[in-house]
Formats: C-alpha cells, sequence, structure tokens
C-alpha cells in the first residue's frame, strides 16, 4: 500500500523550478493552485488545462515535470487522462486532486499510475509538500485516503459484473429489469446481489449502493 513520504528536501538556489501541469474544470480552483504555486521560488505553473483530452495534449506539447490532475471533468475523465498520460510517458508523476476520499477511486487512480493523491480540502496544507515530494521521486496519499484503503485492504474486489448489477440497480432498476439489460437470468443478478452483500457487508440493495457510490466503487 501506497504511504504518504515526503522527501525532505529544500528548495536549492539556481536550480530549474518544477513546471506543473495543473488540470481541472473549475476556474476558481485553478486560480488557487496557481496562486499558492507562484508565491513558492522552486515551482510555476507551466500550463493548464479543463479536460482530459486537453490535459493529454498539453502533456504532450510541454512535457511539464508533474501533472495535478482533477478526476471528475466532463469530456474525458482524469482516470482515463492518467491511463493515456502514463502509456505515452511511463515516468509521468501525476498528483491527484479531487473532492472524492473513497478508497475505491484512490485505488483506481494509483493503479493507473498516479504517484499521489491527494483532496482538495487538504490543499492548503499539503499541496506544496506534495509536490515536492513526487518531483523527488516520492509519493503522497492523503491521510484519510490511507485509512480508507487501509479498512478494505483485505476485502475481496466486486468483480465487473457486480460493478454492472450494482450501478443499474442504483439507477432504480429491478433485478428482472437488470437481468434484461445484461442478458442474465434474474436468478443470476439475485446471486450477484448476494454476493454483493456479502462483501460490502450490506443489509440490502439500498444500503449496498450507498456503501459502493461511498466508495467510489460505482459511479452515479
Amino acid at each position: 500500500m501506497l504511504t504518504r513520504v515526503s522527501s525532505g528536501r529544500a528548495p536549492t538556489r539556481g536550480t530549474a523550478p518544477i513546471r506543473i501541469l495543473l488540470v481541472d474544470d473549475h476556474m476558481l480552483l485553478r486560480e488557487g493552485v496557481r496562486a499558492v504555486v507562484s508565491t513558492q521560488p522552486d515551482m510555476e505553473i507551466a500550463g493548464e488545462a479543463s479536460s482530459g483530452a486537453e490535459a493529454i495534449e498539453a502533456f504532450a506539447r510541454l512535457q511539464p515535470d508533474l501533472v495535478l490532475m482533477d478526476l471528475q471533468m466532463a469530456d474525458m475523465s482524469g482516470l482515463e487522462a492518467i491511463t493515456a498520460i502514463r502509456a505515452a510517458s511511463p515516468h509521468a508523476r501525476i498528483l491527484v486532486l479531487t473532492t472524492y476520499s473513497g478508497d475505491g477511486r484512490a485505488i483506481k487512480a494509483l493503479r493507473a499510475g498516479a504517484m499521489g493523491y491527494l483532496l482538495k480540502a487538504s490543499l492548503r496544507n499539503q499541496l506544496l509538500e506534495a509536490i515536492r515530494s513526487l518531483h523527488h521521486g516520492g509519493k503522497h496519499l492523503d491521510a484519510s485516503v490511507a485509512t480508507a484503503i487501509a479498512l478494505h485492504v483485505l476485502d475481496e474486489d466486486l468483480t465487473e459484473r457486480e460493478v454492472s448489477v450494482l450501478t443499474l440497480a442504483a439507477w432504480g432498476n429491478s433485478n428482472k429489469q437488470i437481468a434484461a439489460r445484461l442478458a442474465l437470468s434474474e436468478e443470476t443478478v439475485k446471486g450477484h446481489m448476494k454476493a454483493l452483500f456479502a462483501k460490502l457487508g450490506a443489509n440490502d440493495r439500498t444500503h449496498a449502493v450507498t456503501i459502493a457510490a461511498k466508495r467510489g466503487l460505482i459511479e452515479l
């Protein structure tokens, strides 16, 4: 499991600043991050993007030292952008900035190639430390997210089919409707539901949806 690692290294005079690509679809968030970074002599915002597609293009053009990446964007998710950037540049250093604390989303981002996961609520206290840590080869994981991952590290993963079943249930579909949509028998859907309850520690389908959504195991 990844843990937060601080490099402990202070900025060095005469060295080139850390060039950062900032990716977020909210202008106010970008302005806030830009304001914080502008106060640091060892960092600079090399470019900005407001979507996943723009992020991929900007990374290829600017070749920044580090990417600050939002996860939830309209045209292409941050997760998809991380995957594409890392496929083209395996050594790209990407720090996720998000409002989502669920262990499911964090694990997906880390598996896609992100080296850090920071909640936007923690930006004021942890952003600069996280940037320097990643730049020097370390990793950074928000403490609350690390705790969530640790709590579920031994849990059995949901299968793709189980995620599909639960997502359709979250949209209000009955077992019969889910079966029709997925070309399954109703008994098979009931079996998936039973397995989901066991894996999530849920009492019923509403409880299962609530838990899975909170952990980021399904997208609503």
